[in-house]
């Protein structure tokens, strides 16, 4: 069988690491019970980037560290890192199933981004944006528990996933896929370092294994994700994705006890099918000619 055309590889890869990555955010919910928030995202960059010197140092060399683009890579590190902050900072506030369904907003917004900057927009995809920001707003409904300036964090979160999303495409014609990921990491490591001196606080042996663990989770996550667009197309796996939502949803449920009321998995359902219909559309349209 041809390695570079396996769709049912591509998907299990994709689920694998929705899985991996709402297992992550559930790690990091729990941690920050425990401690600073500055804290557990230090812990993560930390272990993601001595993992990724012990991975990739010995077969790539320096050429880990090239880049033609720096200021560009820097500017992508440190959106990644409000990312981490934001997100993070709101799952102490926000369920984890619902503050998951709101940075699944991204696609969503890359698409108003890509209009400011030129791109042609269908009309399908400005009414999917639309149903997307509806879905939102069901889930966030006045009234409702999460209708609070809480919920702020994980919408901020998207909005700088949309920034990273877009210096990422940029980046991906002239920098090696490892090459941002290391970087990215580097940038988050300094940052952090920074940070966490005014909120240190010594971890147990245990807590601080499962600090660890969290570096081990997110560059897993995202390699099992770069990964799987080797086996099939993104328009074929983006569906896929949004198995993420669900399995916050899970961990939510399991870890937590939280379950989403009518309202939010009704929101989270409209988020989904609008991002659906993103990708539908997006995977129709013809690919420039090289």
């Amino acid at each position: 069988m041809n390695n570079s055309h396996n769709p049912l590889l591509g998907v299990a890869l994709i689920l694998v690491s929705c899985l991996t990555l709402a297992g992550h955010d559930g790690l990091s919910k729990y941690l920050t019970q425990l401690y600073p928030v500055f804290m557990v995202i230090w812990a993560r960059y930390m272990a993601q980037t001595f993992l990724m010197i012990g991975l990739f140092s010995p077969s790539m060399g320096r050429r880990v560290f090239h880049t033609l683009r720096p200021k560009l890579q820097v500017c992508r590190g440190l959106s990644l890192v409000c990312v981490s902050m934001l997100f993070i900072s709101g799952l102490s506030y926000i369920p984890l199933a619902e503050a998951t369904a709101v940075i699944f907003l991204t696609p969503l917004l890359v698409t108003i981004a890509s209009a400011l900057l030129g791109e042609r927009v269908s009309r399908s995809q400005w009414l999917a944006v639309v149903c997307g920001l509806i879905g939102v707003m069901i889930i966030v409904r006045p009234g409702g528990a999460l209708f609070t300036p809480a919920i702020f964090l994980p919408f901020g979160a998207a909005v700088s996933f949309t920034l990273y999303q877009l210096i990422t495409r940029r980046l991906s014609a002239t920098d090696h896929p490892v090459t941002s990921n290391f970087i990215t990491s580097l940038v988050g490591s300094a940052v952090m370092s920074v940070l966490v001196v005014f909120n240190w606080q010594t971890p147990t042996l245990h807590d601080g294994l499962m600090m660890a663990a969290l570096g081990a989770m997110a560059m897993s996550g995202h390699l099992l994700l770069t990964n799987a667009f080797r086996f099939a197309s993104a328009a074929a796996l983006a569906p896929f994705t949004y198995s993420q939502i669900i399995f916050a949803g899970v961990v939510g449920l399991v870890v937590f006890d939280h379950a989403p009321d009518i309202g939010a998995v009704i929101g989270m359902a409209i988020i989904i099918a609008s991002g659906l219909v993103m990708a539908y559309v997006q995977g129709r349209q013809p690919r420039p000619q090289i």
